[in-house]
């Protein structure tokens, strides 16, 4: 029953109705520079964002084991600077390995692991003051990884806009 709770709470539940179900019926809220403290750099009616790290771990090792890895991701939080609001690790069969999510008040890191191969993704998402690349360094040296790979995306900011000037060349450039 706990684990289709956290499901739920985190809005992956189907059998039942969830507020995060609905995200595709999002209205922008104005916040006041006192109210969104903490959100981040953009305020008002932009979008927070934050930063999104993905991280491969190659030739890691106690990919699967569950106590080391939820003290590595409570590391991870405090490096970052973050808040830790809830933490599910499970054991998967038949690889052995470890699937997970650490929920953060900053948005959330997620693990999932293959021991036999020394791999393991992870998902770091942080907002506000929180520094998801201090997460990296713990996690290198929690699995002893031999190689980290690390793909950096900033989330939250809105694309430039485009000028129809362009888009008109474009098209004519396609006609020709």
């Amino acid at each position: 029953m706990a684990f289709n709770d956290t499901l739920f709470q985190l809005g992956m539940d189907l059998t039942r109705s969830s507020p995060a179900q609905k995200e595709e019926f999002r209205v922008p809220v104005r916040m006041s520079r006192t109210t969104s403290k903490g959100i981040g750099e953009d305020q008002g009616t932009a979008p927070a964002g934050g930063k999104h790290l993905l991280v491969d771990l190659y030739g890691g090792k106690r990919l699967d084991d569950v106590a080391h890895v939820e003290r590595t991701l409570k590391r991870c939080v405090e490096a970052a600077g973050a808040t830790l609001l809830h933490l599910h690790l499970q054991p998967l069969e038949p690889t052995g390995g470890i699937t997970g999510v650490a929920v953060l008040a900053e948005s959330h890191i997620s693990i999932h692991s293959w021991p036999a191969e020394g791999y393991a993704a992870l998902d770091v998402f942080m907002s506000g003051a929180a520094d998801p690349a201090r997460t990296v360094s713990v996690l290198k040296d929690a699995f002893e990884a031999g190689e980290v790979v690390v793909r950096t995306h900033r989330r939250g900011k809105a694309p430039k806009a485009r000028s129809a000037a362009p888009a008109r060349s474009v098209r004519k450039a396609r006609a020709a």
